[in-house]
């Protein structure tokens, strides 16, 4: 149940925190909530909004000034599952690296709000392990590429990737030697994964052929392959990239 007002936050907070012990008072000097407990040395502050935002995420670095015990407030809906200020752990683990806390609301129709904490204030980070695997996978994707293609913060476009490179240097393979004239009229039809290797340069060309993921080549007999409409279009589209990939360099 989506709350109308951050305000409808205080009241199951202000329970939560007396349980513990603190002495709560609301819009103490610009704080949404401040709380002070016996033997703590330094004050609690809690900001709170309807949603987790860049504005609730900088007035909590502000408040840092004047208490490490700093806690950011949102309520938690159940129907917002997948929205950007509901994706919990990347929220948590950001303000966990900003010595931020980090809670939760939820409100229910029939009973009362629960508010849970996911992350402690000034709680330590865990070291970031960097993931070999995926580092590599990144490095060869960025070496394997003969250029700069795509403009970066794209979306919803055909990105040239280095698979995609490597498909349109067999498709160019694949249509220079079905246009070559010197081509006997009596040797079979289509063109072997071998020989497309050979003239692209491409280590891995049968297994474009065979998984054909872009649609561009066609089997028509075994062991033997040709480009289909698909293909040919994909050669003018990226005439750009396609240009600079002669086979006969790669063969001579």
């Amino acid at each position: 149940m989506a709350v109308r007002h951050e305000t409808e936050l205080y009241a199951p907070l202000k329970v939560f925190f007396e349980k513990q012990g603190y002495e709560i008072k609301g819009e103490v000097r610009t704080c949404d909530m401040v709380g002070i407990r016996m033997n703590d040395d330094q004050p609690l502050i809690v900001e709170m909004k309807k949603s987790f935002n860049l504005s609730l995420l900088l007035q909590g670095v502000e408040r840092l000034k004047l208490s490490p015990n700093v806690i950011l407030a949102v309520e938690r809906c159940r129907d917002k599952k997948g929205a950007v200020n509901q994706r919990w752990g990347e929220l948590s683990e950001l303000c966990r690296r900003l010595g931020l806390g980090l809670m939760t609301v939820i409100f229910y129709k029939t009973k009362p709000p629960l508010v849970e904490v996911l992350v402690e204030p000034g709680e330590i980070p865990p070291v970031r392990r960097i993931s070999g695997r995926r580092q590599e996978r990144l490095l060869y994707e960025f070496h394997e590429r003969s250029g700069d293609y795509n403009t970066g913060g794209s979306t919803r476009v055909k990105l040239v990737t280095a698979y995609r490179e490597k498909a349109l240097r067999v498709a160019v393979a694949l249509q220079e030697i079905e246009a070559d004239p010197s081509r006997l009229v009596l040797k079979p039809t289509g063109t072997t994964p071998a020989e497309l290797r050979k003239r692209s340069g491409v280590p891995g060309a049968a297994a474009i052929l065979q998984n054909n993921y872009y649609g561009w080549f066609i089997r028509i007999m075994r062991g033997r392959y040709s480009l289909t409409p698909a293909g040919v279009s994909a050669l003018t589209e990226y005439s750009a990239i396609t240009s600079g990939c002669n086979s006969s360099e790669v063969i001579s």
